[in-house]
């Protein structure tokens, strides 16, 4: 009997380090999509092997989409993590900027003719001049917000209200289309591999971010100004700037999601491209348990946040749910991160787990 409590308490004990864990909660999440579906339709886990219109070998299925679609907003969730951690704030003319960064692709590849035989000028040279413009109209954002103090999310409503006028602009409101087949690899495939390349171009990213983070002060500076911006200061830290930078870095990381969604249809519609993906990586970053008033952050659970939030968005479509209606269901999802950061929600799970632990000691000693 005395080994059974003691099995319960260690299991009591486990659980209570693993509520604790930040990453915990997109675990969670990911585990309860994952279940569903598998009751619901066990079908949802079949990958099939085919072939594309140009007889390319692909992967199918509702799980490659989710990777496919996933990786460009775990790439968007990195640089938004980092703008929340330093600001407390959140960026919110991201697809705008994806319009404006993805035109200007189109616009370098075309030249003056918006249907062109062959490209005008090299995609790479094409994606670095959209790379500088997404930055530029970053560090725009950065500036009001780290050098005249606006809040975050007023700051940015300037681009997410003219941001797609000025990428209509930038083509001359003409709806530019890529014949080259070598653009659509971003977007797509590479003849041979059967995985979407925005996923190996968000592991690309992973990757890299993860070695700033760890071989540099980055991540431990935007951490610091986020919890106490004024201690931060005393220690010879450079609030402003700090806070600049995250935004700058999330323009780089728009640029890439915005190349990739471009490469998709080697076009791009001004008024829909990316239309509430700054919600979904908004959502990505609560959903990794990061605090959206700043501060400490895990970019892990924040990238596995953004493939939840699209798992769940491939789950909603299969149950044929209509494409206007995915904000409310996400809305719930909202609604739930926040009542769970509450501090009083908090204080009361605590107090349960403690209460439960008491009585179980209890009865050991008993």
């Amino acid at each position: 009997m005395k080994s059974e409590n003691m099995k319960k308490s260690g299991v009591m004990v486990f659980l209570k380090k693993l509520v604790r864990q930040q990453i915990f909660i997109p675990i969670a999440a990911l585990l309860l999509l994952a279940v569903f579906n598998l009751i619901n339709d066990p079908s949802f886990y079949k990958i099939t092997y085919g072939y594309n219109s140009a007889g390319d070998p692909v992967l199918s299925g509702y799980l490659m989409t989710i990777l496919d679609y996933g990786s460009e907003l775990a790439i968007l969730a990195i640089g938004m993590t980092l703008v929340t951690a330093a600001t407390g704030g959140q960026d919110i003319s991201v697809g705008a900027t994806i319009a404006i960064s993805g035109s200007v692709i189109l616009r370098i590849l075309c030249g003056t003719n918006s249907r062109p035989e062959t490209l005008q000028a090299p995609i790479l040279v094409a994606f670095l001049v959209s790379c500088v413009v997404a930055m530029i109209f970053g560090a725009f954002n950065g500036a009001l917000v780290a050098y005249f103090k606006i809040q975050p999310m007023v700051a940015t409503l300037i681009l997410f209200t003219a941001g797609r006028s000025i990428a209509a602009w930038i083509n001359n409101n003409e709806l530019p289309i890529i014949s080259d087949p070598v653009f659509s690899y971003f977007g797509g495939f590479i003849p041979g591999i059967p995985i979407p390349t925005p996923f190996f171009i968000a592991a690309a990213c992973m990757i890299v971010t993860g070695l700033v983070l760890k071989f540099t002060t980055l991540g431990l500076y935007t951490q610091s100004v986020g919890i106490n911006e004024s201690s931060s200061r005393l220690n010879g830290l450079n609030p402003a700037f700090i806070k600049f930078l995250t935004f700058v870095i999330l323009g780089l990381c728009v640029a890439v999601a915005g190349l990739i969604k471009v490469s998709r249809l080697s076009s791009i519609n001004y008024s829909v491209i990316a239309k509430d993906i700054e919600m979904d990586a908004i959502l990505a970053v609560a959903l990794g348990g990061n605090a959206l008033s700043g501060g400490k952050f895990n970019m892990t659970a924040s990238i596995l946040g953004a493939y939840v939030i699209q798992f769940l968005t491939t789950t909603l479509y299969k149950l044929n749910v209509q494409s206007d209606a995915l904000p409310a269901y996400k809305a719930v999802v909202v609604i739930v991160l926040v009542v769970l950061s509450a501090p009083i929600v908090r204080e009361k799970l605590s107090a349960f787990f403690k209460k439960i632990n008491s009585k179980q000691r209890f009865k050991e000693v008993g």
